[in-house]
């Protein structure tokens, strides 16, 4: 059985090994995902259909196909071999992954516009002399002029990127389960904030925890009860006034009497 989870590109970063190497690395938000959908039979093959994100509004005939789930922002389906300890409803997150995992990674690429065939199809361009001129960049001829048409796939110039890309044999390095993070070695495909879906082997890990309707987002924000100050024992401040100093008395000097 294959083990699979929905998510989003955030950046590249780099982190170090136990031996002391750097590698570089991309930071994906892996789920949490939940089970929307189990198909068999019925359906003619088996495969369990996943929901991630949120979204505020959605349309009525998904709003019945999600009854009693979250608003999803992305539905996606895995073929599986088998369906059974599967329920619909149920969690799972990154806890299903583990260090050393080697990911397929499907996402959709940069879209880099309209782009002539020197960079979209790595054209190595004219010579710079002998009457060239301003046609350094240019395709040149695309064929023989008998069939009066372009043939279908000739390399020219169009759209580039923005194609469906799948990237295979990417090691897992490392996974912040606290953040719902997964850094995998090397790049991935698309921008930031791109969406992508990660599949390798093994079985998933059901959590506990239901998805209900109540959930408006993955990951519930935990509301902090205000601390109140610290009263801390005051001792009452006493204030000791000295007496008044008393007046001292001058003596008053002696006067020996002479005897005559």
């Amino acid at each position: 059985m294959a083990k699979f989870i929905l998510g989003k590109k955030l950046n590249m970063t780099q982190k170090f090994l136990p031996d002391g190497k750097v590698v570089p690395v991309t930071a994906v938000e892996a789920g949490p995902c939940t089970i929307v959908q189990l198909k068999g039979e019925k359906d003619g093959y088996q495969a369990v259909q996943v929901g991630f994100g949120q979204r505020k509004k959605i349309d009525k005939p998904l709003a019945g196909h999600l009854k009693g789930l979250p608003n999803f922002r992305y539905l996606r389906e895995f073929r599986v071999d088998n369906t059974s300890g599967l329920e619909r409803g149920k969690v799972f997150d990154v806890t299903s992954f583990k260090v050393g995992d080697i990911l397929q990674v499907t996402a959709t690429s940069k879209g880099k516009g309209f782009q002539g065939v020197v960079k979209r199809h790595h054209f190595h361009g004219s010579p710079k002399t002998h009457g060239h001129k301003d046609q350094l960049r240019m395709p040149g001829s695309i064929g023989s002029t008998d069939p009066a048409r372009v043939f279908k796939g000739t390399r020219m110039a169009g759209r580039m990127g923005g194609d469906t890309v799948t990237v295979k044999n990417l090691e897992l390095i490392e996974i912040d389960v606290d953040k719902n993070l997964l850094y995998v070695k090397g790049a991935v495909p698309g921008a930031r904030n791109a969406f992508v879906r990660i599949l390798t082997s093994g079985d998933i890990v059901l959590m506990d925890k239901v998805a209900t309707k109540a959930e408006t987002k993955a990951v519930e924000a935990k509301v902090e009860a205000p601390v109140e100050p610290e009263t801390k024992d005051v001792e009452p401040k006493v204030e000791v006034v000295a007496a008044p100093a008393e007046a001292e008395v001058k003596a008053e000097p002696k006067v020996e009497e002479k005897q005559s």
